[in-house]
């Protein structure tokens, strides 16, 4: 299991990424999304506060769909 957060700021395109708490790029500005086992059960979790969320394309590239 691992620790995931969302980005409170969209990206150009308007996702905001979700992010393991390893990531090196994980931001400042995010909101806790709580321990998963998977990161596609994170996404499901932070489109429920941002309906376009997607996975980083580094730590969570398996989800990454934009």
């Amino acid at each position: 299991m691992s620790i995931y957060y969302v980005n409170n700021n969209a990206q150009s395109n308007g996702d905001h990424e979700v992010h393991a708490n390893h990531c090196r790029f994980i931001p400042m500005d995010k909101k806790f999304l709580g321990f998963f086992a998977n990161c596609r059960d994170a996404v499901k979790e932070a489109k429920k506060i941002y309906s376009q969320s997607n996975g980083c394309k580094i730590c969570n590239n398996e989800c990454h769909s934009s």
